[in-house]
């Protein structure tokens, strides 16, 4: 380790030579007045700053070589500029235009970090604080206002993500620029993430193997962190949400400071919930968690050198419904059955600038604790010996994973721009329970992959090409349990594949741009489904592996088209996506230790549908936006069986304002949002039919300025009308325990 380390000091050193570059200008709108407080950002050097009162701004200590510089402003276009910088001072002007839809904002899940509007893939973006301001509980149910997005879920607190139907292991999350491994495979504990200290979420929706590997066969959810201040400013964030349905709230308070070369941010986040409550009026027990999350950075730039180290430690308590709705009480005190999962995620990013080209190594260290504590039922049993018991998990799994990620971009060759790099992970999985629920394992990944974009005219075209390989080796188990013995037999198996993508965007006229891709995806079958053998509490079943289990793979091809004027926008996505070899687990009809006995199985399927939608915003009436989308998918075994878990059609109606209330309320905003849930009767083997329904959600808020600090407010009101409904997705759907009823969210935050 100490050879590695003096290596990178060496070449640290050798990249810190004396030039320094700079730009500066001025940024107006069309009519030349100056616009304060626009943004400018270099993603790459994680710097950024403001534009002052009259509208001048500098930005200094730039690198040599050719870095992508963005001026964003709220209701104006954004502008993206790769600037070339050689041991000089720029100057740089620019003149921004008014928009009346969301800003253009750069992409960093894509290999080639472009704006949205120049990508080839279509990548859906979803901020933080639109997240916030819908009022959600979770990250994870934040993101299903995402077209396509929805997501499993146990509870309030529990949920995971389903992109187009594909859910578990098939869908990659990244998170500091590393891949999250937390054992996400299972269904009953949610992210592991908290969403303060997030500045956004892309979604990349169908296969994306070419850039991530194995596991992104169905999609990546991609969590940007917040940035750092911008040079040579400091600041402390305050923000608070009060939840009425579960008598929660949510505090967070963050710092940052940044100087010439260095920058700090950390934050600490809490939250605590009771059980949730229906609209019966009761409450469904042991639905209640609490979290903790803490986040910190440091970033250091230096002339061809640039380091970002963020750490970010998240411990989830975590309520397991067995009794539906038992004892009622607005207690946070956990019952058992409960979880307790700590995510620890550390991760450095570097980047090393040659001139034309540029070195990205990434590397990310996780690691995940995840205990399981059980109901105890023996009546006989001393306080002392309940005390003891109850302090040792009956499930404890230690994941450990390190991630490392290099990526080299060729200099441009005209229109041509070409990346090629190694992406690979070492990751060991060990048992300290008395209790199995997968075996002691290690796994090795390495890929290598190359990727071009050429871009003509008003023409993109993107092709790439990768090969994967993967190793599970487990260790022999026998598990006793009730008389009986469950064996976990060892495996040493191997899993390689190809995967290729192509893309093509061109817009037809200044209105209009499609989009056509066609990418290829695989996934190595999990330890859970190589060899489970055992009863799943938190599924209430009893599983069985199959080691003989091959690779999924799959081919979906995107077609999708965009019309866009000044003050109407439509989109139309669709795809159809073939899998082979689709793992599932279905009942066997048999009973073991007094749990039906479920088995995982492999046929070929096919899942196919779309989104589409609206946005419009008349004229005169600027104030005033209509938003629709509608999303549906299909998932079909080549059988005629329909696939499992497959969420219903959605239509979503948005009736949203802006508006300015003199000079104490600004960026104020508005929204009625009718959600219709269509019912859902393509359904699995062993699931049942899921009625249809509608729910209304209110928000209002807006920016209150007091002094020289400005407050943002929030008011949510989720399930305005108190209805009674089954999410088809719903974990507790077989019980008939309905969803969560009306919820109040009050929020505040303010920097200072």
């Amino acid at each position: 380790m100490k050879i590695y380390i003096n290596l990178l000091l060496i070449v640290i050193v050798s990249f810190s030579v004396n030039a320094q570059n700079s730009i500066s200008g001025k940024i107006t709108d069309t009519e030349n007045n100056p616009l304060i407080g626009v943004g400018i950002y270099a993603q790459e050097i994680h710097k950024g700053t403001t534009s002052k009162e009259d509208g001048n701004y500098i930005l200094n200590n730039i690198p040599s070589g050719k870095i992508r510089i963005t001026f964003s402003y709220l209701g104006y276009k954004t502008i993206s500029k790769i600037i070339e910088f050689k041991s000089e001072n720029k100057e740089l002007n620019i003149q921004l235009e008014e928009t009346s839809f969301e800003v253009d904002e750069i992409i960093i899940s894509t290999p080639f970090n472009k704006l949205q509007s120049e990508n080839v893939m279509k990548i859906e973006r979803l901020s933080t604080k639109s997240i916030q301001k819908m009022g959600v509980t979770t990250l994870s149910q934040g993101i299903t206002n995402i077209a396509g997005v929805s997501q499993i879920s146990t509870g309030a607190s529990i949920g995971k993500p389903v992109i187009r139907g594909l859910s578990g292991n098939r869908v990659l999350v990244y998170t500091q620029g590393i891949r999250l491994e937390n054992q996400q495979f299972g269904g009953e504990h949610g992210l592991g993430i908290n969403e303060a200290g997030i500045s956004s979420i892309e979604v990349i929706k169908g296969p994306a193997s070419l850039l991530y590997g194995s596991d992104a066969l169905g999609g990546v959810l991609y969590l940007n962190p917040e940035k750092f201040a911008s040079e040579n400013a400091k600041e402390i964030n305050f923000n608070q949400r009060y939840f009425s349905n579960t008598l929660g709230s949510n505090t967070s308070i963050g710092a940052k400071l940044s100087l010439e070369n260095w920058k700090f941010l950390a934050r600490g986040t809490y939250a605590n919930h009771s059980d949730y409550k229906v609209p019966t009026n009761k409450r469904v027990t042991n639905t209640r968690f609490n979290e903790k999350d803490f986040k910190t950075g440091i970033a250091y730039s230096k002339n061809n050198f640039t380091s970002e180290l963020r750490y970010n430690f998240n411990r989830s308590q975590l309520g397991l419904p067995e009794d539906g709705i038992a004892e009622q009480t607005t207690s946070k005190t956990l019952l058992e059955p409960y979880q307790v999962i700590d995510n620890h995620i550390l991760s450095s990013h570097n980047h090393f600038f040659f001139g034309d080209s540029k070195l990205d190594i990434d590397l990310g260290y996780t690691f995940n604790d995840r205990q399981e504590f059980e109901e105890h039922h023996d009546e006989h049993e001393d306080e002392e010996e309940h005390e003891e018991e109850h302090e040792e998990a009956a499930l404890r799994m230690k994941l450990k994973t390190f991630s490392y990620n290099v990526k080299y971009h060729f200099p441009k060759i005209g229109s041509i721009e070409i990346l090629s790099g190694v992406q690979g992970l070492h990751q060991t999985n060990t048992n300290f329970g008395e209790e199995l629920l997968i075996p002691d394992a290690t796994i090795n990944d390495f890929g290598v992959f190359t990727t071009a974009n050429y871009t003509w005219n008003k023409n993109t075209l993107q092709a790439g090409i990768r090969y994967d390989n993967r190793s599970i080796n487990t260790e022999r188990h026998e598990i006793s349990h009730d008389g009986d013995v469950h064996i976990f037999e060892a495996i040493d198996n191997f899993y390689n594949s190809f995967t290729t993508s192509l893309g093509f965007k061109t817009s037809l006229s200044d209105e209009i741009t499609t989009r056509i891709n066609v990418a290829s995806g695989f996934r190595a079958p999990n330890l859970a489904e190589l060899t489970s053998n055992g009863i799943h509490h938190g599924t209430n079943r009893f599983e069985k592996g199959n080691n003989n289990l091959t690779n999924e793979k799959n081919t979906q091809i995107d077609i999708s088209l965009e019309y866009k004027t000044e003050h109407f926008e439509l989109f139309a996505n669709g795809f159809y996506n073939y899998l082979n070899d689709y793992i599932f687990i279905a009942p066997t009809g048999d009973i073991e230790d007094g749990e039906p006995v479920y088995s995982y199985l492999q046929e070929n399927a096919k899942l196919y549908g779309g989104e589409f939608g609206f946005h419009l915003h008349p004229h005169p009436l600027d104030w005033l936006h209509l938003e629709s989308t509608f999303e549906t998918v299909v998932g079909k075994q080549d059988n005629g069986d329909y696939l499992p878990l497959i969420p219903a059609n959605t239509w979503k109606n948005t009736f949203r304002t802006e508006f300015n209330i003199a000079k104490w309320l600004q960026q104020g905003y508005s929204s009625l949002t009718l959600a219709s849930t269509f019912s859902q009767n393509n359904i699995g083997n062993f699931e049942t039919p899921s009625e249809g329904y509608n729910l209304l959600n209110l928000g209002f808020g807006g920016d209150i300025l007091l002094g020289k600090t400005k407050f943002s407010t929030t008011i949510s009101v989720n399930n305005l009308l108190d209805k009674k409904y089954i999410h088809h997705l719903s974990r507790l759907k077989a019980d008939g325990i309905l969803n969560q009823g009306r919820n109040i969210v009050l929020g505040l935050s303010f920097t200072i």
